[in-house]
């Protein structure tokens, strides 16, 4: 009989693009990927993957097992899932992606709470300002921030947030004119840009009299960064005027380090989505940590 760890071995050949990233998915060495790999097209006697010095490739036999080896890993899973659920007990493992510095402000002590819930579970959690693919890197679930890109994966609102205009106050003292008061003068004067949000942006900002004036970055940023963490130091040193989420900067407006902006203007709404590979049944564990995020980020002090 095949194995189903080969079956393994193979999807995460493919799906890594190499016997050497699939090693380091997989935890094992290249050696042993290599041996698995091989002893599974001798166990099915077709070559699934052709090879050369600089690439392998799919043979048709190898597209065609592709194909139904995911699904036939997929139901094994969500199999297991459903008979340990019916326990009452997540295990296995559940990995997750995030930004940096929502991880580590947000997502880190709800996992912490979650962990100790299902203390079977192993919880792996990976940061990046680059968004994961989901299916590749074999991550379970990712925790996104902003608008959604179109895709075929699978999304769940979680909650939401604010988006704070903010300076220091020393970078107010130095502008040499009065704060800004409107969003144009906003533009003019904010010198931190996020690289990011240039593809989401311009936003819809309800201005004090009610009308939607259009907000659209920073005309000539003096620093880019591809993550709030950066633009929120930058800001602290005084360094200029930066639009940043309001989990990132409530303990720095409470203490005075920073002061907050336009506060009569309203910033659209940004989403915290949990987001997932699609699959015809989605797995315990996924499903019990997205249902333990609505409550616990829908109410920060819970748990």
């Amino acid at each position: 009989m095949v194995s189903l760890d080969r079956f393994e071995t193979f999807r995460a050949v493919v799906d890594c693009g190499s016997l050497s990233a699939a090693a380091d998915t997989l935890g094992q060495t290249r050696a042993v990927v290599s041996f698995n790999l091989k002893r599974l097209e001798a166990e099915l006697g077709v070559s699934l993957l052709s090879r050369s010095t600089r690439r392998m490739a799919l043979t048709d036999a190898g597209e065609r097992f592709y194909q139904r080896c995911v699904k036939v890993l997929d139901e094994a899973r969500l199999a297991i899932d459903d008979a340990r659920a019916e326990h009452g007990e997540l295990r296995g493992s559940l990995r997750v992606t995030t930004t940096q510095e929502y991880g580590l402000r947000q997502l880190v002590p709800a996992l912490q709470a979650f962990a100790r819930l299902h203390p079977a579970l192993q919880v792996q959690l990976s940061t990046s300002s680059l968004h994961a693919d989901l299916i590749g890197e074999r991550f379970d679930v990712a925790i996104r921030l902003g608008r959604l890109e179109d895709s075929t994966h699978h999304a769940v609102q979680l909650a939401s947030f604010e988006v704070l205009a903010v300076a220091s106050p020393a970078c107010l003292a130095a502008l040499g004119e009065p704060p800004p008061t409107d969003l144009e003068s906003l533009e003019r004067l904010q010198n931190l840009g996020h690289s990011r949000l240039a593809d989401s942006l311009p936003w819809q900002v309800r201005a004090p009299d009610g009308a939607l004036r259009s907000y659209r970055g920073p005309r000539h940023p003096m620093l880019l960064a591809d993550n709030a963490a950066a633009l929120r130091a930058f800001a602290l040193d005084g360094l200029g005027i930066a639009v940043l989420p309001d989990w990132l900067v409530q303990a720095d407006l409470r203490c005075g380090a920073l002061q907050r902006l336009l506060a009569d203007h309203g910033f659209p709404l940004q989403g915290v989505h949990a987001v997932y590979p699609p699959t015809r049944h989605l797995p315990s564990k996924v499903r019990a940590f997205i249902d333990f995020l609505k409550t616990r980020l829908g109410h920060p002090d819970a748990g």
